[in-house]
């Protein structure tokens, strides 16, 4: 009781109990009083720093918690529009595909109701119809057709619908993807060319489906999905090797690195979590700060389920993202602390520590989810995974190669497409190995569990070895 709470740790707990304010607005509804008492509160006792536990945790509750009932209000008007045929006008989220019964299908957001009544609708709806040839990202269309409810991380649903395209984006960056994406398909063959781009941008949807399911079987879907975790990867690796020679260079390469992926993926939201985390770290890393990776994730948390709270409660891949962010920012460096000591690692050898901790923090909730895990997901991420910078790397000389000088393409697009032969060679044998695809489900308590065990072992593996720091000093 004698030691003073640090700030870092009082942060912590207000940013965590902020989320959960969120979750409860999913339950019953706070007004914006309760958030005026808790800030009075803390204005009061701002100096008592073991008081402000309570009141800044109090605070913050309340924040998520009137934060959370704002956005739930805002979900009503599509339970007024449910299985009602609706006009709308919106915004493309992504570039459209061919999907089920040759329906063009794509993701919609920025949403105006027109029909029945005029309305504004937040979040992500599915459409899926006909009308138009292509439907690229950025386009405002107009949709008609029923509206239904569905789960994860879109709100709505219309399938069927009559789509019209009321005008192009036609942005620099849109045109920049665009051209990229064409001069790399040029460069290369499919589906390496597909595969790159997922590497690249996390455009999945060009793959063919027999390569995702490959992917999902040794547990290498992560590589090819807006997920952020290619971008943790390579800002990683771009600053453990040039750390040494300069760090402005390695933070100035980072940085157009992260402003590179952000553009090119338009500001997808795990693109943007990504960005929050690697810029947070790589901040603190060039002044030469230690802050403490559970207080950058629960900033990099708070400010994007603040933001679109929908995150919390529907999307899974955001779940994902920092359960991998977990893995490669406290698991990988404890256990690489406790197997190899105190000397510093190599690249290769963290990144690949790295991956393996990230697989092994999002299995549990896979198997809750889709009731199914890859046997040889760390295998196979042992095998690939160290690659991915260069074959990143390589892929965007190919793009930019297709897309500059057309002539020279498929020449400068052979290092390319050696690295992704292999690395899609490598995918595709591991994945006719017998039974590499398990089926299991895990429920809710035993899933709850297992991150129970993992949070109580980082915990115990921390306090050994800050106090194995202690003794050090000390002699």
């Amino acid at each position: 009781m004698s030691r003073r709470v640090r700030r870092t740790t009082i942060i912590t707990v207000a940013l965590l109990a902020f989320l959960t304010g969120l979750g409860l607005a999913r339950l019953m509804s706070l007004g914006a009083v309760w958030v005026v008492v808790a800030a009075m509160t803390n204005i009061v006792i701002f100096r008592h720093r073991r008081l402000a536990v309570i009141t800044l945790s109090l605070f913050g509750l309340a924040l998520g918690w009137w934060r959370g009932t704002q956005v739930m209000q805002k979900l009503t008007a599509y339970q007024l529009l449910q299985n009602q045929k609706i006009v709308l006008r919106a915004t493309a989220d992504n570039d459209a595909v061919n999907g089920d019964k040759t329906q063009l299908t794509f993701d919609v957001t920025a949403v105006s109701v027109i029909k029945p009544y005029a309305t504004d609708l937040i979040g992500k709806i599915k459409v899926a119809g006909f009308g138009v040839g292509m439907v690229y990202r950025g386009d405002v269309v107009q949709v008609e057709g029923k509206l239904f409810k569905t789960r994860g991380s879109r709100q709505a649903s219309i399938s069927f619908a009559a789509i019209a395209v009321l005008g192009h984006a036609n942005s620099p960056i849109d045109n920049l993807r665009r051209r990229f994406s064409a001069g790399l398909e040029s460069s290369l063959p499919e589906p390496l060319a597909s595969f790159a781009l997922g590497l690249l941008i996390g455009q999945r949807t060009t793959i063919p489906d027999a390569v995702n399911q490959r992917l999902s079987t040794v547990g290498l879907t992560h590589l090819v999905a807006v997920s952020g975790y290619n971008l943790t990867i390579l800002v990683e690796a771009v600053r453990r090797l040039s750390g040494k020679r300069s760090k402005y260079q390695s933070t100035i390469l980072s940085l157009l690195l992260i402003s590179l992926f952000l553009l090119m993926t338009g500001l997808s939201a795990s693109i943007v979590r990504a960005a929050i985390v690697s810029l947070l770290s790589l901040g603190t890393w060039y002044y030469g700060r230690q802050v403490r990776p559970a207080l950058l994730l629960s900033i990099a948390a708070a400010l994007t389920a603040g933001w679109n709270p929908l995150y919390l409660w529907a999307d899974i891949g955001w779940y994902l993202s920092f359960l991998a962010f977990y893995g490669v920012l406290i698991v990988a460096p404890l256990l690489g602390r406790r197997l190899f000591g105190a000397k510093k690692l190599q690249p290769l050898t963290m990144m690949l520590l790295e991956s393996v901790s990230a697989q092994l923090m999002v299995a549990p909730l896979i198997m809750y989810i889709f009731g199914q895990v890859s046997v040889i997901g760390i295998v196979a991420n042992l095998l690939v995974v160290p690659l991915v910078p260069l074959a990143m790397l390589l892929a965007l000389v190919a793009g930019l190669g297709g897309m500059l000088v057309p002539t020279l393409g498929g020449w400068l697009a052979w290092p390319a497409r050696i690295i992704l032969t292999y690395m899609l060679d490598i995918v595709a044998a591991l994945s006719r190995i017998p039974y590499a695809l398990a089926q299991r489900t895990l429920s809710l308590q035993q899933m709850l569990s297992i991150y129970g065990l993992v949070a109580a072992v980082c915990v115990v593996l921390w306090h050994k070895l800050t106090q194995n720091a202690k003794i050090t000093e000390i002699k």
